[in-house]
């Protein structure tokens, strides 16, 4: 007697999805056959989809890649400098195989990344920046995802068809993709120390699989809606297709704050030479002292398999930020949250004018909370979010965000609703300020106004109706000329510009230059 099993019919697969979808969901799911619902004549079977292609085109250069990143992350040098380096080397690499397949067979180390430093620095803005630059998807995942439940190779695939997913199903586009696993110091597993989570292991060998080169199924073995489609496939074309990717060409990058193993590189390099369990002598204890010196075997030791970690043969350290980075950032950054504020409050029709003084302040407090540039958001949304409530319906058409307001936002709030006088006179302030910086923007000089020069031009603004921008143009109309004269004889290139100016700017500006040919 056969012992074949009978292929079952496109009928009897479509009644056991029904009745598994019945089982699963009740009566509130059910699944249609589309191909039965709606006959086609068989002149009009619509044409399967071309497969999209991708014309890798990469000719950036490293500075080019470091100077891009300048714009959006603060600090960071040798971060970037490393970070661009071995991204133009892939990418180098990638371009040539694509234009001549013959060049994937010669031996070439992938270079897929670890990045060490601690929250909050710009480790997954940097490489989603990159891969915005480049114009290649983009995977961000977090290791303890994976963590929990021990060996789940197939979890790991997900991130594969996640790649796929970004890059719209075009294969080809998706096989150059970056993929970011953040925390991945929790998938360490380091056999001196108790508790530590022992899946990491697991992990790691699903992902040492994914970093070398294999070839990924797109269809999910335990993906419900994937064996769906599959039965549909079957039931139009008699055959299902396997639809794989493969992840030669596809960066791996690895980050965490990687805690402790600043220790294991410290009794590396002060270990005594008298004996090998004598006292370490340090003389720092910053992580990022340590973090520059890190080895493959630190690593190791730290609780990664050595497979893992030598298919990350790129080392790169962030450093740790401080108030005035997170002050450069805010102030200066195309991506600040700053910016974000000011469109919060233009959508109601009014313009929030952040002082430097208030944006310090903002630094200084979110530095506290020690998780570097991600507490920026927190501390604005604490001190703004009654403001965001309040304004919108009030007659507050602009206001300034000072040291003042992060400090005390309610009482601040308070006199800005209340006090029109005061409101009006700090937003003067701070836009006399703005010209101020906008005339060292444009002509490397730098002026201030003095306190009774400031109250003085507020004055005659509201006086002549004019905007203290027009105001200050008009008194300093020749001063960018006589300025560059004073600094020529005496090198002087910062002025306080007192009450005088304001009354009678052309003779304050005489005097000053007589005055700098006799120090000439």
């Amino acid at each position: 007697m056969s012992t074949n099993k009978k292929i079952p019919t496109p009928e009897e697969i479509e009644q056991e999805f029904q009745e598994f979808v019945q089982r699963k969901y009740g009566g509130s799911v059910r699944l249609i056959n589309a191909t039965a619902s709606e006959t086609k004549p068989e002149a009009q079977t619509e044409e399967p989809e071309p497969k999209k292609t991708f014309d890798l085109k990469f000719d950036l250069k490293p500075k080019e890649i470091k100077k891009y990143l300048d714009r959006y992350v603060i600090k960071q040098d040798e971060a970037k400098k490393a970070l661009a380096i071995a991204v133009c080397d892939h990418y180098n690499h990638v371009r040539e195989c694509h234009e001549n397949p013959e060049a994937a067979d010669t031996d070439y180390s992938k270079q897929n990344i670890v990045m060490l430093g601690p929250t909050g620095v710009g480790k997954t803005y940097l490489i989603r920046h990159i891969a915005k630059l480049i114009g290649v998807p983009f995977v961000k995942a977090d290791a303890t995802r994976f963590s929990e439940t021990g060996y789940v190779g197939a979890n790991v695939d997900d991130l594969i068809r996640e790649l796929v997913a970004q890059a719209e199903d075009n294969l080809e586009l998706a096989q150059y993709g970056i993929i970011y696993l953040d925390e991945a110091d929790k998938i360490a597993t380091p056999p001196n120390i108790l508790g530590r989570d022992v899946s990491g292991r697991g992990v790691q060998i699903g992902l040492l699989k994914l970093m070398e080169e294999t070839e990924v199924d797109l269809r999910a073995g335990n993906d419900v809606a994937s064996q769906m489609r599959a039965a549909m496939e079957f039931q139009r074309q008699g055959k299902v297709e396997k639809e794989v990717i493969n992840t030669r060409h596809i960066l791996f990058i690895i980050s965490g704050a990687f805690t402790g193993i600043e220790q294991i590189i410290k009794k590396r390099l002060h270990q005594s030479r008298i004996g090998f369990n004598a006292a370490v002598v340090s003389q720092s204890d910053d992580a990022a002292d340590y973090f520059g010196h890190v080895t493959p075997r630190d690593f190791i030791d730290f609780g990664f398999e050595p497979e893992f970690i030598g298919r990350l043969p790129v080392h790169v350290v962030c450093t740790a930020l401080e108030v005035d980075d997170l002050f450069h950032i805010l102030k200066h950054s195309e991506g600040s949250i700053v910016r974000q504020y000011e469109n919060a409050f233009r959508a109601y029709g009014i313009t929030a004018l952040f002082a430097d003084s208030g944006l310090h302040r903002i630094a200084e407090k979110a530095i506290e909370q020690k998780t570097g540039a991600r507490a920026l958001m927190t501390v604005c949304e604490k001190v703004l979010r009654n403001y965001k409530f309040e304004l919108p319906s009030t007659g507050v058409s602009e206001f300034v965000i000072t040291a003042e307001v992060v400090d005390d936002p309610d009482t601040e709030l308070k006199r800005i609703i209340e006090d029109a006088d005061y409101n009006r006179n700090t937003v003067m302030h701070e836009q006399i300020r703005r010209y101020e910086a906008q005339f060292y923007a444009e002509h490397q000089l730098q002026i201030r106004f003095d306190a009774e020069a400031t109250a003085l031009i507020r004055e005659r603004a509201l006086a002549q109706e004019k905007s203290t921008a027009q105001i200050c143009g008009e008194l300093l109309e020749s001063y960018q000329h006589g300025l560059n004269l004073i600094k020529q004889n005496t090198g002087q290139f910062t002025f306080t510009l007192p009450k005088a100016v304001v009354e009678n700017p052309d003779e304050r500006l005489e005097a000053w230059i007589r005055e700098s040919y006799t120090k000439k």
